[in-house]
């Protein structure tokens, strides 16, 4: 890829491993597209088109220590920045010593996570500085139609790959009661009461991880 200096808006892949979700950011930034062009989208592979900036939504996916980069951007040095509801000071920090350029709280939408998209693109390091409100529901993700939370729904597709409540704990930087409440109001929307029915209501309900590549989501 080649990271020059460019004119115009700042040319965006969005990553994550479910294309409901990646489709949904990009629904987020169209109304921005002569600031922000979303120019791919990726689910489970590596981005390959010239862009600036990596947007990698978090949702069900490694964070952290955990997170390789160079999975995301093949090798490219492409500045990439994570979007996240979990925004704990270490987190951060670990993210940003992993070499991501930015974290972005998914607090941020419209035009201030437009503005901060541009502030990775010119050099600048943005992390969360202040305390986050409540989640707001914004953008695409499994389950909303059921009136899953974006939470609920992180939990239930890490239920859905198979993980035990103490790794979706530590995957999702949540406690393990917290991870248990979520996954009790989810059950309850789901109309399931087991977690082999809501495997199966997972499969079923779009929670498999996706494997996509979409180069031309804005013309």
């Amino acid at each position: 890829m080649d990271n020059r200096p460019r004119s115009g808006p700042v040319r965006v892949a969005v990553v994550n491993d479910y294309e409901l979700v990646v489709r949904g950011v990009a629904a987020l930034l169209e109304p921005y597209a002569d600031r922000v062009s979303v120019v791919e989208l990726d689910s489970k592979v590596a981005v390959i088109k010239d862009v600036d900036v990596v947007l990698y939504d978090t949702f069900g996916q490694v964070q952290g220590d955990g997170l390789q980069l160079d999975d995301l951007v093949d090798g490219s040095p492409t500045k990439v920045a994570v979007y996240s509801w979990n925004v704990q000071p270490d987190l951060v920090s670990r993210s940003i010593e992993q070499g991501a350029s930015g974290y972005l709280s998914k607090s941020l939408q419209g035009e201030d996570l437009v503005r901060a998209i541009e502030a990775v693109h010119a050099g600048h390091v943005i992390v969360p500085t202040k305390p986050q409100g409540r989640d707001r529901d914004a953008g695409d993700w499994p389950g909303k139609s059921f009136g899953l939370t974006a939470r609920e729904a992180e939990i239930i597709a890490l239920i859905t790959q198979g993980l035990s409540n103490q790794e979706i704990a530590t995957r999702s930087y949540l406690s393990i009661n917290s991870v248990k409440t979520y996954i009790r109001t989810a059950y309850r929307k789901m109309g399931v009461s087991s977690r082999s029915q809501a495997v199966l209501w997972g499969v079923n309900h779009g929670f498999r991880p996706d494997v996509m590549r979409d180069t031309s989501p804005q013309q």
